[in-house]
């Protein structure tokens, strides 16, 4: 078996503990501005998202999402991918006290790649909620319509596709994937046009930091609906997918509270869990 090229960014804005294999590259993400308490310029010793073809000063609004379009314009490999400093795709079950040790190495994933062209995390499923109220009960769903709209007027052929993802309980979330370079390829081409539209839409004024980062929430919806869209016309087949186990550093309490609040009270998502 030939062995394939494989690149997996690594997003994150702090230095943080890193996996050692080679696949991995940390990306300092939004690293376009950014400063030390002092003024000082902020120096992590990663790649920065701020050079070659990037979106670096739009993190604002986009998050990890300015480090998937540094990827996609830089970065070139058979396989094109993106984790998080918290969030990694494993072999099999995590480990809680050896978290990086349950990384996914590249000897476990080239057997894999034979067989496989996309790969994501295991779906978040809601049970009493769909993708579009889950959205709209913590956060806003008229972000979701503008989209929507968007979407109709730039490739009108995903509306029934986004349609159906939005009445759905399940989805991949996170952001997080690994694909063939095409596939990545075609995915962000499709996706960033649609969200630098829905950003110049939306009226930010009086909105938090927090609330800000639309696109980079919207987006994780969208990659659910270009694979619906993929999975219509046959580009990929359900075989082709894997989903796989990942590690998850997060507040369960807080989450749970928190998702609670939103549909029980109408309290809307305020900070990341």
């Amino acid at each position: 078996m030939e062995k394939k090229s494989v690149k997996i960014i690594v997003a994150t804005h702090k230095e943080y503990e890193m996996p050692s294999d080679e696949i991995y590259l940390p990306l300092h993400v939004g690293a376009a501005g950014k400063t030390n308490a002092d003024g000082t310029p902020l120096e992590i010793p990663y790649t920065r998202d701020d050079t070659g073809e990037n979106i670096s000063s739009r993190n604002y609004c986009f998050g990890t999402q300015t480090g998937l379009y540094w990827m996609w314009k830089n970065l070139d490999a058979d396989y094109l991918g993106l984790v998080h400093y918290r969030r990694y795709f494993t072999a099999g079950k995590a480990k809680k006290d050896d978290m990086l040790g349950s990384v996914l190495k590249d000897e476990q994933l080239q057997p894999m790649l034979e067989k496989y062209r996309v790969f994501l995390p295991k779906k978040r499923r809601y049970y009493i909620e769909s993708v579009y109220s889950h959205y709209a009960h913590t956060l806003d769903g008229s972000q979701l319509d503008l989209t929507r709209q968007v979407i109709a007027e730039k490739t009108p052929g995903y509306v029934d596709a986004f349609d159906t993802v939005m009445k759905r309980t399940s989805a991949y979330i996170f952001n997080m994937m690994i694909m063939e370079k095409a596939l990545m390829d075609d995915y962000c081409s499709w996706m960033f046009p649609i969200l630098f539209e829905v950003a110049q839409r939306v009226d930010q004024t009086g909105m938090t930091a927090f609330e800000k980062r639309f696109c980079g929430r919207i987006s994780e919806r969208l990659l659910n609906v270009w694979l619906e869209q993929r999975l219509r016309d046959g580009t990929i087949q359900k075989s082709q997918i894997k989903e796989l186990p990942y590690t998850e550093n997060v507040n369960w309490g807080n989450k749970i509270k928190g998702f609670l609040a939103a549909k029980l009270f109408h309290k809307k998502y305020g900070a990341s869990f």
